[in-house]
């Protein structure tokens, strides 16, 4: 059953401010500093470790809370709400600055411990992307310059260790002291690129580029855009390949309908930030097939799964909580370019599905995922890959582009 794109907007609206309170009121941990590690279904925060992944994805979600507020006009009633956003964005680049950053070897840890002592010293591109990502969104929200320079040192941290100068793109993970390594915690071995982390690079690239239009960041955010379009997805295709060695030669053949779907919009968005036309246009004849073909990843109760490996014919069936947030934005996008409604009407499935089986309406925010049946498979609230990130970052999309 379809909804109006008025109700549609209205219900996104409401849901963005109960995520963003959800996490103001069960995330904080008084006792050690920053952001408890993990948040269980019954919304009660236990002392895990923390990752920079989610401590990074909590600044930009509040940092993007205040932007969302500050540059919507009917939002008049939420302008409170900018102090107290503005007090938790503080308390993570405290903790990002303070507990996450490697003095002695520079970059970012990968996860600290409960009291937030290193744990995982590793550099993850993938963390890094994140870091500049949160603190270059807290810099567009407030104007607080250390986030800036953080963000900066980040980047050029990113760029002196990872970026590929022969091959192109940038290389997955280094030990702490920036020695090689060959586990990469997203992959091992010969798999030193992936689809995963350039996604994620593009994503922060962009965001630096709103407010740092140096040569040198407008260099790294047209390549790694071409990366995307010529390896990643590359020439006429519409799926992207996951995993590369370092030479390019692809690792898997395994589908990943979330990532694919949330990279039909991303891409796009990166081409219009950058203000390259053609770059756009090219955007444009990609990322709609790639939405189009996505879209078989949509199973008859309008859920989306996870990934699927077409030689095996195993998957991950879950319909996890990012993957449908991701979905609703990429299908919304697809309706933008091309008119065509059946995109529309994926895009409010979506919500309808993650409203019906996703949400916990009584206590506040999402389960991780649900099966087939739609019986609750991962029951997580919070944890060191989940924060407010997906699903606030999806509503404040639909928002904006039905407005």
């Amino acid at each position: 059953m379809s909804i109006s794109k008025n109700t549609f907007k209205t219900e996104v609206k409401e849901e963005f401010f109960s995520i963003l309170d959800f996490w103001a009121t069960h995330s904080v941990d008084n006792k050690n500093g920053g952001f408890y590690g993990t948040i269980d279904g019954n919304n009660e925060p236990k002392e895990t470790y923390k990752s920079v992944v989610a401590t990074a994805r909590i600044l930009w979600s509040f940092s993007a809370g205040i932007n969302f507020i500050k540059n919507t006009p009917e939002f008049i009633q939420h302008q409170h709400l900018i102090k107290d956003y503005e007090v938790l964005c503080k308390r993570a680049y405290d903790s990002l600055k303070n507990n996450f950053w490697d003095e002695k070897h520079q970059g970012v840890y990968w996860a600290v411990n409960a009291k937030g002592e290193k744990e995982n010293g590793k550099k993850l591109m993938y963390g890094h992307s994140f870091y500049v990502y949160g603190m270059s969104e807290y810099y567009r929200a407030t104007g607080y310059k250390p986030a800036l320079e953080m963000a900066q040192k980040c980047f050029n941290t990113i760029i002196n260790h990872s970026y590929d100068g022969k091959e192109g793109g940038y290389i997955e993970a280094y030990n702490e002291d920036w020695s090689e390594t060959d586990d990469y915690i997203l992959s091992k071995g010969i798999s030193r690129k992936s689809m995963n982390t350039h996604l994620h690079l593009l994503e922060c690239f962009a965001n630096l580029y709103r407010i740092d239009k140096s040569e040198k960041v407008h260099f790294h955010l047209k390549h790694c855009l071409e990366i995307m379009l010529d390896r990643i997805i590359g020439e006429g295709n519409t799926r992207m390949t996951l995993f590369f060695s370092e030479d390019w030669t692809p690792q898997t053949k395994v589908i990943s309908y979330g990532h694919d779907i949330e990279a039909s919009w991303l891409v796009l968005e990166a081409a219009e930030i950058l203000g390259d036309e053609d770059l756009i246009e090219r955007c444009k004849k990609v990322c709609l097939p790639i939405a189009r073909d996505s879209a078989e990843g949509i199973q008859a109760d309008k859920g989306m799964i996870y990934e699927f490996d077409p030689e095996t014919g195993h998957g991950n069936f879950s319909r996890d909580w990012w993957v449908m947030a991701e979905a609703m934005v990429g299908f919304y996008n697809a309706y933008q370019m091309s008119g065509k409604s059946h995109y529309l009407e994926k895009s409010e499935n979506c919500w309808t599905f993650i409203n019906e089986h996703l949400i916990d309406h009584e206590n506040g925010e999402w389960y991780g995922g649900v099966n087939a049946k739609h019986e609750i498979t991962n029951s997580s609230k919070g944890n060191p890959w989940k924060a407010p990130y997906h699903n606030a970052r999806a509503c404040m999309e639909i928002y904006k582009r039905i407005s």
